[in-house]
C-alpha cells in the first residue's frame, strides 16, 4: 500500500517530469501539440493535489504554502484558450511556438512555484 507521503512525491514528480519536458522543447513545428499536452498534466495535476491537500489532515507548512500557490496559480493563469487558438492559426510558427512556452514556463517560475515542489519532493 502506497503511503500518503510516496503518493504525493510521486505527483510532484511528475510535475517536475512534465516541466522538464516543456522546458526541453526546441520550439518546431508539432511541439505546440506537446506544450499542451503537458501542460494539461500540471494543471491537472495541481488540481489533484489541492483537492487532496484540502481533503487530508497533513500538518506541513511548506505543503500549506506551496498550497496556497498552486490554488493561486489555478486562479490566475489559464493558456488553453490560447492554445486552441493557436494550433488553428499558428501551428508552424515557431516564434509564437517559442513565445507560449516561455510565458507557460515564467508562469510556472512566478513565486518560484516549481523550487517548492522541488523542495517538497526533498522533503518528503
Amino acid at each position: 500500500m502506497v503511503t500518503w507521503n510516496e503518493y504525493l512525491k510521486g505527483v510532484f514528480e511528475k510535475i517536475l517530469q512534465s516541466y522538464s519536458t516543456m522546458s526541453g522543447l526546441n520550439d518546431k513545428p508539432g511541439d505546440l501539440v506537446i506544450i499542451e499536452k503537458e501542460l494539461l498534466k500540471i494543471t491537472g495535476f495541481f488540481h489533484v493535489v489541492v483537492k487532496k491537500l484540502d481533503s487530508e489532515n497533513f500538518h506541513s507548512k511548506n505543503l500549506s504554502d506551496l498550497k496556497s500557490k498552486l490554488h493561486e496559480y489555478l486562479d490566475t493563469y489559464y493558456f488553453e484558450e490560447e492554445i486552441k487558438t493557436m494550433a488553428m492559426l499558428y501551428s508552424n510558427d515557431t516564434n509564437r511556438i517559442h513565445n507560449i512556452r516561455l510565458k507557460i514556463l515564467e508562469s510556472f517560475d512566478d513565486k518560484k512555484l516549481m523550487d517548492k515542489i522541488q523542495s517538497s519532493v526533498e522533503e518528503l
